[in-house]
């Protein structure tokens, strides 16, 4: 069997395996599958099983159908036979139940010097996750973020940024312009982005002391440095995240909050996982190969701005140039919106 590069989004491991003669990727039993292991009652990990019956049609002589197992196991599998790589990303199904917990999606994000920074080490306080990227126009609101941030950090608040860039040095001279304090954050891998199904930037997510999401994905702005051209107005969202923090009102009632939720698709896992191997692809010189998967990534989720546009500093496209505004006019056309401001509750 030859070996496979696996890629999920928090490590880069191997995988022996080859494709049979139908085409179908198989792995060698005797090994970890996805996490997994073959142990008596069926393939294990921890307490959980996935049971002999379920998977006895997916084993033949020649190993695991590992595409099929991804599935079982809750996972989106995308493949490229020539590289020899397997990406993988959480199915609909899961990152939905995670969404709609008693709490937030658990990460764990580097900061800019690499410093892993856990979500959860900010209980007890409230928290503004600010999804923004380099390749945005919203790089420059950095600057009024951290303004926010400074004005209310004394009232049990912080803005934790979350860079949706390619490496930490994208983003860091931004962070040095704005002279930053808060939490910076980078997404390298697009697990954060993943767990809150962001689908555009500037994306702005409220967490309460319990870790519960109180204001899901809002396209908010702290500039009105492009209000021509996004609509959106950075003095109703700071008062509206004034009012939170000092008065406890996030302008969402429980039952809003769950009617305004986005949750992933098939589709949009599907894009994930075709944008994580395509990444990878790109930084390893394999352009050809990232090209034909970003382009089914965009087939599968065309809505996914932070996809498609974010694939443009890799792909060697200008993400400020023609490229994005031909998309931007697509999305316009079939009537999907780049931003979705939610209600803010002051006057609704």
């Amino acid at each position: 069997m030859d070996t496979w590069t696996l890629l999920d989004g928090t490590a880069e491991t191997t995988l022996r395996a080859s494709v049979d003669d139908t085409g179908t990727l198989r792995a060698d039993l005797a090994q970890d599958v996805l996490g997994w292991h073959r142990d008596t009652p069926g393939w294990c990990r921890g307490d959980a099983c996935i049971p002999n019956f379920r998977t006895a049609d997916l084993e033949t002589g020649d190993g695991l159908d590992v595409v099929r197992f991804a599935a079982l196991a809750g996972l989106v599998a995308a493949v490229d036979v020539p590289t020899r790589t397997l990406a993988t990303t959480p199915d609909a199904g899961t990152r939905a139940r995670e969404l709609t917990g008693a709490t937030a999606p658990e990460l764990t994000l580097p900061e800019l010097d690499g410093t892993p920074f856990a979500l959860s080490s900010l209980r007890g306080t409230k928290v503004a996750l600010v999804f923004w990227a380099s390749w945005c126009g919203c790089r420059y609101d950095l600057p009024a973020w951290q303004q926010r941030h400074a004005e209310l950090a004394d009232q049990n608040f912080t803005v934790v940024t979350i860079a949706l860039d390619a490496k930490p040095a994208d983003s860091a001279p931004w962070h040095a312009e704005a002279h930053t304090t808060h939490p910076a954050l980078v997404d390298v891998d697009g697990v954060a982005a993943d767990a809150f199904d962001v689908v555009n930037v500037p994306t702005v997510v409220w967490l309460d002391e319990e870790g519960r999401l109180v204001r899901p994905q809002d396209s908010q702005t702290a500039t009105d440095t492009f209000r021509d051209w996004n609509h959106l107005s950075a003095e109703a969202s700071g008062e509206a995240l004034r009012r939170w923090v000092r008065d406890g009102d996030a302008g969402l009632t429980p039952d809003q909050v769950r009617e305004h939720l986005r949750l992933p698709s098939a589709d949009d896992q599907r894009a994930r996982a075709e944008t994580r191997l395509a990444s990878w692809l790109a930084d390893h010189d394999q352009a050809d190969a990232a090209e034909r998967h970003f382009a089914a990534a965009a087939a599968a989720a065309p809505h996914n701005v932070a996809l498609r546009r974010g694939a443009m500093p890799r792909r060697g496209v200008d993400p400020f140039g023609e490229e994005y505004f031909a998309l931007a006019g697509e999305l316009a056309e079939a009537g999907i919106q780049l931003h979705r401001p939610l209600p803010t509750g002051a006057d609704e």
